[in-house]
């Protein structure tokens, strides 16, 4: 292969590299359950590939020769000491009237990512993407040992035979076949998941213009009546995670309650309905971002609500304003 050494091989070569990008951040994510880490370990990926290019020599294909780099550099990226999680997997459920508002550190927890960084491919794949970038599926996956991530991923989500998978792994369709085993058990434990988002379902616009019409209105029986009964709300980077109508109902009326008068602009991610939120400005000028919310529907009913408040970059990432004016438009 020619030497890669002008200006104009080294362009032809992110060229070839650069369409990988969006479905290696999906695999990345679902390894690492972060957007800011997965977008480091794309980068990562696509600079060693870069560099390294004129020793590929198309032994493989580009797109497997590709994963095979993306896996190590995650499984380097994921100890075993720390794997992220969501308030429901490390404490038990709070209470709305004493609630635990203490901090826990950004890489304790599985982020949101937006759907278009993640999705691609025919309606087929997307539908499919979709269902494997659930938060709580993200959530899951990190309960597995990295390597068994990675099989479960390659296997069951990219569709890799077992003998490819352990090409790519420099192991054997034995120990693929096993560890897949482990991890699909594993994964058996975890609880339901919610219904899809359909961008043309109509029946959920109706449910989410119900939602934002309650929430902007600040009106709790309204909230209530879109609730299940098993309902949770987490907050992270609290501790603090509710569970329960009454539960929510009280966190509204009382430590929530400054989010009255709030906005909403319509997001997606991680294959579900999703929010920008704004609050009141403290200066009374408008509005200013406090979280992305990501809503959980399950069976017609709202089964989750998660409240990410990294403003600062996920903002940024789902590319909505810092800041709206007081009519609600971008500021």
């Amino acid at each position: 292969m020619k030497n890669v050494s002008t200006t104009t091989d080294r362009d032809a070569v992110a060229e070839q590299l650069e369409p990988f990008r969006r479905e290696l951040t999906a695999y990345c994510y679902r390894m690492l359950g972060s957007a800011f880490e997965a977008e480091d370990a794309v980068q990562e990926t696509l600079l060693r590939a870069w560099s390294k290019f004129d020793g590929f020599q198309g032994r493989s294909q580009l797109r497997t020769w590709l994963y095979r780099i993306a896996t190590n550099v995650c499984l380097d990226m994921a100890p075993a000491a720390q794997r992220r999680a969501r308030p429901m997997d490390l404490f038990s459920p709070g209470s709305a009237t004493a609630p635990n508002m203490a901090q826990l550190e950004e890489n304790i927890w599985v982020g949101p990512i937006p759907d278009e960084r993640v999705l691609t491919g025919d309606p087929a794949e997307v539908a499919v993407g979709r269902e494997t970038i659930r938060l709580a599926f993200i959530a899951a996956l990190q309960k597995l040992a990295p390597r068994q991530r990675a099989v479960l991923i390659l296997r069951e989500v990219l569709a890799w035979s077992a003998a490819e998978t352990a090409e790519l792994l420099d192991s054997s369709v034995a120990s693929v076949n096993s560890a897949l085993q482990r991890a699909r058990a594993t994964l058996a434990e975890g609880g339901p998941a919610g219904d899809t988002a359909e961008p043309l379902d109509e029946e959920q616009r109706e449910f989410l213009a119900k939602y934002v019409k309650a929430f902007e209105a600040f009106d709790i029986d309204g909230l209530t009546e879109l609730l299940r009964a098993d309902v949770t709300l987490n907050m992270p980077p609290y501790q603090l995670w509710l569970q329960g109508i009454e539960e929510l109902r009280t966190w509204w009326a009382g430590p929530g309650s400054g989010c009255r008068g709030s906005r909403l602009l319509p997001v997606l991610a991680n294959g579900t309905p999703a929010f920008a939120q704004y609050r009141p400005a403290e200066d009374g000028d408008g509005f200013t971002p406090w979280a992305i919310i990501v809503l959980e529907i399950r069976d017609g009913g709202l089964a989750g609500i998660g409240s990410y408040l990294d403003t600062d970059r996920l903002f940024p990432l789902f590319g909505v304003p810092a800041r709206l004016k007081a009519d609600g438009t971008p500021a």
